[in-house]
């Protein structure tokens, strides 16, 4: 008797998700992905090399050959960097370092206000329950389609004149206009969508059972907020101080409408830059030093907390 065999059963391979993502990796691990990088990289840094070679040249070389002939014919000096912070010169009488202070005094507080905020209401909308925290949650960040320059005129006006109905004063005028506060007040309120959006999600994405020790561990709120959440949301709080502080130190439009261009003693130094160009861009030797200085400061902040930039900006970007 004849037996009939079972035809073989060839099982089928379904395709795996993480394949992809591997190929992925692979082609952006290549020696030619690797080679376009450091070629990205030399030619954006070539503008910045330029402009610090221009700083150091003497005027002479700087007004009649370009900074590559440096290669050629090396001439370098330190007296544009003396004249620009100490001595003075074209439009920079009394040099730039009461300008560099007013900036330092602008970005620091103009950093650590928003994220000491933020923070604290990142982590009351990620992990202290309430009625309408979601929608709160969503309204917040739906004021990042705000622009800048629309707020400008009317928060002004609010700290000028304050907020009536009629004749009823419903704010008062806080008078603030034309001092370092109300540069901290504006950078504060602008940036407070976004430094709450990366916080929560990067906050809400904590161990629960973290929290939930804490708790049993009888930690209060502000207890377990700042004994746990804080010291995890380092990475978080680094990225999002980086662009804050890039963003208070590069400002120019809100510096203009809130202080202005005459009251030295409060002006950063973004304000005094755009003076000092001139007609047709003339007095590079100075230019080129007062630009570079107004670098320096930023990359050390950068440099200082890039361990913790991509970590925690990759974190707060998204919800898990």
């Amino acid at each position: 008797m004849s037996t009939v065999e079972a035809p073989e059963v060839v099982p089928v391979k379904t395709p795996i998700r993480g394949d992809k993502a591997t190929r992925i990796r692979k082609s952006f691990s290549s020696r030619l992905a690797s080679l376009l990088v450091v070629l990205l990289t030399i030619l954006w840094t070539i503008p910045t090399f330029g402009l610090l070679v221009t700083s150091l040249r003497p005027q002479a070389d700087v007004g009649t050959s370009g900074w590559w002939e440096v290669f050629t014919h090396p001439s370098f000096t330190l007296e544009n960097y003396q004249t620009v912070l100490f001595s003075g010169g074209y439009n920079v009488q009394g040099g730039l370092m009461p300008f560099v202070v007013n900036s330092l005094v602008v970005s620091i507080p103009g950093t650590l206000f928003p994220l000491a905020i933020a923070a604290m209401a990142a982590y009351a909308l990620a992990w202290v329950p309430f009625r309408g925290s979601n929608f709160l949650f969503f309204t917040i960040f739906a004021l990042q389609v705000v622009p800048l320059q629309l707020a400008l005129v009317p928060l002004l006006r609010l700290f000028n004149t304050g907020v009536h109905i009629g004749s009823v004063p419903v704010f008062p005028a806080l008078g603030i206009t034309g001092n370092f506060a109300s540069l901290w007040v504006t950078h504060t309120i602008f940036a407070m969508p976004l430094a709450i959006f990366l916080l929560h999600n990067f906050m809400a994405q904590l161990p629960r059972d973290v929290m939930e020790a804490a708790t049993v561990d009888g930690a209060n709120v502000f207890l377990t907020f700042r004994r746990i959440v804080l010291p995890l949301s380092m990475p978080s709080i680094a990225a999002f101080a980086i662009f804050q502080f890039l963003w208070v130190w590069n400002d120019l439009l809100i510096s203009l409408t809130f202080v202005g261009a005459g009251k030295d003693s409060v002006s950063p130094l973004t304000t005094r830059l755009s003076q000092l160009v001139g007609n047709f861009g003339s007095h590079w030797e100075l230019l080129a030093p007062s630009a570079f200085v107004a670098i320096v400061i930023p990359l050390i902040v950068f440099f200082a907390l890039q361990r913790y930039f991509v970590r925690g900006l990759l974190a707060g970007s998204v919800k898990g």
